[in-house]
């Protein structure tokens, strides 16, 4: 009897996915784990592996269809043996060209559709052509958020400068001990984190939250990364991060980055975030203006270290300066808090001393 492959649960808040590329296609035989589609919903990309070892029969949602929790996507016979009306029909995962499909990203490293040829605009020259890629759910998700907060936000961004001489130097000394102890690097990210938790303790309106005419204070600190996933800019969140040490900041992070880019992270691990931390500097961007991921109140950006003359007790000195950003909502975020804010984060990473004793 063949065995159903069903869209599982993603989430509280996902009701309905979009069906991704088809990693298999009808016939093909498939182990138990094997992945066997990637579904988009709007907070993440998943791959589903199959339940039972056997053969991919039936593909019952095509890419680009919409699927509900617990709905059948495809039949999948245990026997192992090749579904003989499958191969007869040799039909491929895709929709056929005439059909018309919300089609995702095709650049899916494991996509085993047919591909696209992109269509010429008539009458243009050689070397004009035009290619049409619809967009995942999760990047109109993305996008739909970022211009929601543009609207509803009174956003506003203040600037300031750090000097990252101690943080480096301490990494510099400890590097080797913390990598044996912990196995993996010291970074930068468990500065920021840290620091940003104790500025948030002092200032507790950039760890707010607007409910309608409500403020909702969290009690807890809920710090989102901004990682850039296989399919787009994603923000998982370290839960309790007032509780984590440095290593388990960074090991957290690195974990994360590394499902983000293999499509690995599950929704629930996207949701709930009280503040975010983004991280420009690592594409090398000097400055930029980061918006604000609703329903949050503010974001802390972190751009490029790079060498700088500064003054220093009227001094001329060379520096490894950041420019560090924070986008705030006026509605909620007063200029005042703002500024002190980012003042406590310069202070703690140029003296990070007062990160560890937590004054």
């Amino acid at each position: 009897m063949a065995v159903e492959l069903k869209v599982p649960s993603l989430g509280e808040s996902v009701t309905e996915v979009e069906i991704g590329p088809w990693l298999k296609r009808e016939g093909d035989a498939v182990n138990k784990d094997d992945n066997v589609v990637t579904l988009e919903s709007e907070k993440a990309t998943v791959e589903l592996p199959s339940p039972v070892s056997g053969t991919l029969g039936k593909i019952v949602k095509r890419t680009g269809e919409k699927a509900a929790m617990g709905d059948v996507i495809a039949l999948i016979e245990p026997s192992g043996k090749p579904n003989e009306q499958a191969k007869s029909a040799k039909a491929p995962a895709a929709r056929a060209p005439s059909e018309k499909s919300d089609t995702s990203d095709r650049s899916d490293k494991h996509k085993v559709e047919e591909p696209q040829v992109p269509a010429a605009r008539e009458g243009d020259a050689p070397g004009r052509q035009e290619e049409v890629v619809p967009m995942t759910l999760l990047r109109r998700t993305v996008a739909q958020r970022l211009v929601e907060a543009h609207q509803t936000m009174a956003m506003l961004t203040t600037f300031n400068e750090i000097d990252l001489s101690a943080v480096i130097a301490l990494r510099k000394q400890y590097q080797e001990t913390f990598t044996r102890k912990y196995g993996v690097k010291l970074g930068f990210m468990s500065f920021f984190v840290k620091a940003a938790v104790e500025a948030l303790k002092a200032i507790p309106r950039i760890n707010a939250s607007i409910r309608g005419n409500d403020i909702v204070y969290h009690h807890y600190f809920d710090i989102g990364v901004a990682i850039g996933g296989g399919k787009g800019l994603v923000v998982p969140v370290l839960r309790d991060a007032e509780r984590m040490s440095f290593a388990e900041v960074e090991k957290a992070v690195a974990a994360l980055a590394a499902r983000a880019q293999a499509n690995q992270l599950k929704p629930d691990e996207l949701q709930g975030g009280t503040f975010t931390i983004t991280n420009g500097g690592v594409y090398g961007s000097l400055l930029s203006t980061p918006i604000i991921n609703p329903p949050q109140s503010a974001i802390l950006g972190m751009h490029a270290i790079q060498e700088r003359p500064v003054a220093v007790d009227g001094n001329v000195v060379v520096r490894p300066m950041m420019y560090v950003a924070l986008s705030y909502d006026h509605r909620i975020v007063d200029g005042r808090e703002a500024v002190t804010f980012l003042i406590q984060i310069k202070e703690m990473i140029e003296k990070p001393a007062r990160i560890l004793l937590e004054v």
